[in-house]
């Protein structure tokens, strides 16, 4: 076990690379009068979209300062503050060999284009949650939200991106679970494992449920998603045997056939073939997890890489599209800034104040636990440079808070009564338009029955207790597409939406599938050290099988549970993500304490303990609350006296489903006090290590020695003119030698 013989500048220990390799590390250039005086623009923009949002009260508020203070806010955290913390808190060393050159074995370890690399993270990383947290929490205002998916995402989910991704890599692109076994030890790492995997298999159901609801009984949704698989298949062969290295030429193919994909599902969605794509629920959680099989164990460049490069095109393109919808169409916020739901915690669409739960509810625009396991479990294994990480750790989470951000933007241009109408549970509607004005009526809003019905005729699709997020976000998109491209095609753009929204959650999927495989192979390789080699096609089939064997189960718990999967399921959803984040963190902070980083060990630890305090409040209150529209034994509690009494509670109408409600809330109840207790061993195991190490300086840790890189690859999105020549000279480099050898 190798052991770390670098360390920052002003930190303990040896001095790092020697001097010799001092110009070959990331320098900084003294800027220009004309950048100067763009990033003080920049800065005075974004200062004044804040103050905006922060001081107007009573008024219409333009959606486009929510758009713009977000940009500017982004664009100053990539350029100082990630430079920052590649330059001098990591010091990302591109003369060192990645995993992915030092292992490259054609399945799972592949030198990956940084484009498609970028392409592929997002994809991974972008799933339900910066689509449905920031749509349920918009019941609390839109400037909640807004704050929290900005300065979240900028000091802590972007930072815990790119550092985890960065240890790994560092560390032959272990897994996350297997890091903190191995360097926390038995116990800390013992818990990691079993929370770390048992709180992945509720994301990835969790996931995989609003992908069902979105495509469940919609023609056009399945066939174009459906399409994607064989259009990533031909995209992967294309790139890797019929023109390699043509990224461009194959991302334009792709996209053309892409398009095609979205058209012929209009074209299905209005023929004789559309019943036979009326899939129910309960078929498509068989077809989910068949993919996330077949996808887990596939190698990378067939399906994976490609796959998820293409959708995000799809991503990118719909988002950018929407930011431009926004400008041309310069909606109001029809949504207070803040609501007095943040106050009493009795909103309609979740229970519970603003604080614990608007931060749990908006999970992965801001900070999310999942992406520390795609940043240590398929991404560090196609890093070409370590320079990469700034790029594809924590731009790619940028990217996804902007999702977050469009889409609380979306759901707060629509109009109060009708966002409540959509996301109250029937059990509150009746799932009638009658109904449902009478019960926004109770909330203080109005909307009449006729009202409703106009909005549902004009996306062709009944609207009343549309739960999840995914269909409200959906009608916001399609209303601002309406206004800014033109009316008369509201229908179109909601079923676009909602395809858009599929695409954009499925693709989580399978990357997080093969996360778990890696993980459980990782487990069960410390004690069969044979199960651990990925290579091995028995350990890897039989590791994909009881990962999507167990997402499955829990999907299928979701889609038959009569209060709703999303309603029972996303709470415990949000929290495990968080508790994941605080492991990942832990770690962090745990390897800078090794290392002997004391300088910044800051970087990790402030959004660590923010994080610890935001979970640990939320966790109790759902398990100990005696509020049943909070706590889960209290939920169990009050359906077990109904159900003893002979009475059946709204929305189960039969005893058996009853039942179904007392299981379930007793499972989720003892699967999140299990997952608090575990991350709280995890930590106190971590605190005695960081006394250790602050009594000796610093401690070994099992980062890799450095090997000699031999790739040459461009740093970030767009190379320089240096960059581009000394690419060009290594691959004349390569194909000489290579002529030479033949």
């Amino acid at each position: 076990m190798a052991t770390d013989t670098t360390t920052p500048p002003g930190a303990s220990g040896p001095a790092g690379p020697p001097p010799g390799d001092a110009a070959k590390r990331p320098t900084g250039r003294r800027p220009t009068p004309l950048s100067i005086a763009i990033w003080v623009l920049v800065a005075v923009v974004g200062a004044t979209c804040w103050t905006v949002l922060a001081l107007h009260r009573g008024e219409d508020v333009s959606a486009l300062w929510i758009l713009f203070a977000a940009v500017a806010s982004y664009l100053i955290a990539y350029r100082f503050y990630s430079k920052f913390i590649a330059n001098r808190v990591l010091r990302l060393d591109d003369t060192r060999a990645t995993p992915a050159e030092r292992l490259e074995d054609g399945s799972d370890f592949e030198v990956t284009d940084r484009r498609v690399l970028y392409g592929h993270h997002f994809a991974a990383i972008a799933g339900a949650g910066p689509l449905v947290g920031p749509v349920l929490a918009a019941q609390m205002g839109y400037l909640p939200g807004t704050i929290w998916i900005v300065a979240g995402v900028i000091l802590a989910g972007a930072v815990q991106d790119m550092v985890v991704m960065f240890f790994s890599m560092r560390r032959d692109a272990k897994s996350l679970g297997q890091m903190i076994r191995e360097e926390l030890g038995v116990v800390g790492g013992v818990a990691a494992l079993i929370a770390v995997y048992a709180i992945m298999i509720i994301l990835l159901a969790v996931l995989a449920l609003v992908v069902v609801n979105a495509l469940a009984e919609s023609p056009w949704g399945v066939v174009a998603i459906g399409l994607t698989i064989p259009i990533a298949l031909f995209m992967g062969v294309y790139l890797r045997f019929l023109r390699p290295g043509r990224v461009m030429e194959v991302t334009a193919i792709g996209v053309f056939l892409l398009l095609g994909a979205i058209a012929l599902g209009g074209v299905v969605e209005n023929s004789g073939l559309a019943s036979a794509f009326e899939l129910t629920p309960e078929t498509l959680t068989i077809l989910m997890v068949v993919y996330g099989f077949v996808a887990s164990i596939l190698p990378v460049w067939m399906l994976l890489t490609p796959r998820d490069y293409l959708s995000t095109f799809m991503k990118v393109g719909v988002i950018l599209l929407l930011a431009i919808g926004l400008i041309l169409a310069r909606p109001v916020l029809q949504t207070e800034a803040v609501t007095p739901f943040a106050g009493n915690g009795q909103g309609p669409v979740f229970a519970g104040s603003l604080f614990p739960f608007l931060f749990i509810t908006i999970a992965c625009g801001a900070l999310s636990g999942f992406h520390a396991l795609i940043s240590s479990g398929t991404t560090p294994k196609m890093i070409a440079k370590e320079s990469h990480v700034r790029m594809v750790g924590y731009g790619g989470m940028l990217m996804e808070s902007f999702v977050a951000v469009s889409a609380i933007i979306a759901a707060c241009v629509i109009d109060p009564g009708l966002y409540f109408a959509m996301n109250s549970p029937a059990g509150v509607t009746g799932g009638t338009a009658e109904g449902a004005a009478e019960f926004v009526r109770t909330l203080g809003f109005t909307i009449t029955p006729d009202q409703l019905n106009a909005f549902s005729e004009s996306v062709e699709t009944e609207l009343v207790s549309r739960t999840g997020g995914a269909p409200t976000l959906a009608f916001g998109i399609s209303l601002i597409f309406s206004e800014a491209f033109g009316s008369g095609m509201t229908a179109f753009w909601y079923y676009f939406a909602i395809m858009f929204e599929a695409l954009f959650i499925l693709t989580a999927i399978d990357a997080g599938t093969r996360v778990g495989r890696f993980m459980l192979q990782d487990t069960i390789g410390n004690v069969w050290p044979k199960f651990g080699d990925t290579s091995w096609r028995p350990a890897a089939w039989a590791a994909s099988a009881a990962t999507t064997g167990a997402w499955g189960y829990m999907l299928y718990v979701g889609v038959t549970d009569p209060l709703g999967g999303i309603n029972q399921l996303f709470p415990l959803f949000g929290i495990a993500n968080q508790l994941l984040a605080a492991i990942a963190l832990t770690l962090c902070v745990t390897l800078f304490c090794k290392h002997g980083w004391w300088k910044f060990v800051w970087v990790p630890a402030v959004p660590l303990v923010w994080d610890l305090v935001v979970t640990m409040t939320a966790s109790y209150q759902k398990v100990f609350s005696d509020n049943p529209a909070i706590g889960y034994f209290a939920q169990a509690d009050r359906y077990r006296a109904a159900r003893d009494a002979g009475e059946v509670l709204a929305p189960a109408t039969e005893a058996s489903q009853m039942d179904t409600v007392v299981f379930n809330s007793t499972v989720n109840g003892f699967l999140q006090a299990s997952f608090a207790v575990l991350v709280l061993v995890i930590v106190a195991n971590a605190a005695w290590i960081w006394v250790k190490a602050a009594r000796a300086g610093s401690l070994p840790t099992t980062e890799v020695p450095h090997t000699p890189s031999q790739v040459v690859a461009p740093a970030d999105f767009f190379a320089t003119a240096q960059e581009k020549e000394a690419v060009r000279a290594w691959e004349a480099e390569r194909e000489q030698t290579a002529g030479a050898s033949r």
